[in-house]
């Protein structure tokens, strides 16, 4: 279950008995690396109080919709957009037939309607209440727009009868939330990604670097493993953990990542959302420079061109699918469309990095799509890791229409 290590899911905990078992849940998602955020329904604190669930989880409950606090620290808008997976467990009948209908009556329904993450419910509820024919028809609607349910299982209830309608256990809920994020969409293909930025020697103490922190590169490798494909990150320094079934090439300088990446073709598809220095010192000082009173208050650095990764490899004869990433200030599109045409891609990713929210160090993003045929596709902001997914999504059915294409 290391596919749950740093995702970011919201429990929904809604009024019924079984709100027991979302103690053991929230247990049994962070054991696995998740991150967890409860939002409690008003029928959920009749089971189980706010203070249980914050103690397992590590932060504060969300429980109303309209309530200014939490919305100054972490809107219903905002954590829709933060989570990865939307969990509601235990989902009663009456949950189900409000997301059935869509309604958005609370914290709970309105986060589900807002977010564009996965969404799972696990029903339960008394046996005859899920045979009746409303709640079976909910939970065909619910399956046809894309919500996963888990479960319900057979057995004994808190009321004395027997079939289905119990809760899964929290051990077996956790190991189907794991399962939401394995996608075999890349299965058999060789990903190179390129990640963080690279660092230029000026003399044994100083360098010049960018203030990209690896994060969406990060993401994109650890999206395209769980995504089936065997994935190569040739990261600059960056103070990240490997994802889990990822080979990491760890580079100083440009020269060293093109290297790296040559080493590694040919590969099937090549991501180069690196941010590589474009000029390097022509010539490394061999000791610390001193400050020399002779030159005044300045100092001069006469710098050279460093190779251009994603040209040289977009150029080869035996290049892979090519994708880009342009990191822009101002004129976004403009430039990357340039880019697109000039380094031969198949796809720029285009993001604007003088907004804060969205730059470097930041922990979500929001892109622009450019494809060979200049369509645009954007994607609103959201976490890197959400991004990063959507991303792998998108260049995978590009995988395959090309190879349609060539059929």
């Amino acid at each position: 279950m290391q596919r749950l290590h740093r995702k970011r899911i919201v429990l929904g905990v809604g009024g019924g008995i079984a709100a027991y078992k979302s103690a053991e849940l929230v247990r049994r998602l962070k054991d696995q690396g998740a991150e967890v955020r409860v939002v409690l329904t008003r029928g959920g604190r009749e089971f189980i109080t706010p203070l249980t669930l914050q103690a397992l989880s590590g932060l504060p409950v969300h429980l109303d919709l309209l309530d200014p606090a939490a919305e100054a620290a972490m809107g219903h808008i905002e954590l829709a957009r933060w989570a990865d997976l939307v969990l509601v467990a235990p989902a009663t009948a009456d949950v189900m037939a409000r997301l059935a209908q869509g309604v958005a009556d609370d914290l709970l329904t309105t986060l589900v309607l807002a977010t564009d993450a996965r969404v799972a419910l696990a029903p339960a509820m008394n046996q005859a209440m899920w045979r009746d024919p409303a709640t079976q028809a909910n939970a065909e609607l619910l399956r046809s727009r894309g919500i996963k349910l888990f479960g319900p299982a057979s057995g004994s209830q808190a009321c004395g009868d027997v079939g289905p309608g119990r809760m899964l256990e929290a051990t077996d809920l956790a190991q189907l939330a794991a399962d939401c994020f394995q996608r075999l969409d890349l299965t058999g293909r060789h990903v190179v990604i390129t990640a963080g930025p690279t660092q230029e020697n000026i003399d044994p103490v100083r360098y010049i670097t960018n203030h990209s922190s690896g994060r969406m590169g990060f993401a994109l490798a650890e999206a395209a493993a769980e995504a089936g494909a065997r994935v190569s990150l040739v990261s600059g320094p960056v103070h990240l953990p490997t994802p889990d079934r990822v080979e990491r090439i760890d580079v100083i300088s440009a020269r060293d990542m093109l290297a790296a990446c040559e080493a590694l073709m040919p590969c099937d598809v090549l991501i180069a959302s690196a941010a590589v220095a474009d000029y390097r010192p022509e010539v490394i000082a061999p000791h610390k420079l001193k400050k020399d009173p002779t030159r005044g208050d300045g100092l001069l650095l006469e710098l050279v061109r460093n190779p251009d990764i994603l040209a040289t490899l977009a150029g080869r004869p035996d290049r892979p699918f090519s994708v880009g990433f342009a990191a822009e200030t101002q004129n976004l599109l403009e430039y990357a469309q340039r880019k697109l045409r000039d380094k031969n891609l198949d796809l720029i990713v285009a993001n604007d990095v003088a907004n804060p929210a969205i730059g470097f160090n930041s922990e979500d993003n929001a892109v622009t799509v450019i494809d060979r045929g200049l369509h645009e596709i954007r994607f609103e902001q959201t976490s890197k890791g959400k991004i990063a997914r959507q991303l792998i999504a998108l260049i995978s059915t590009h995988l395959k229409d090309t190879a349609q294409n060539h059929a």
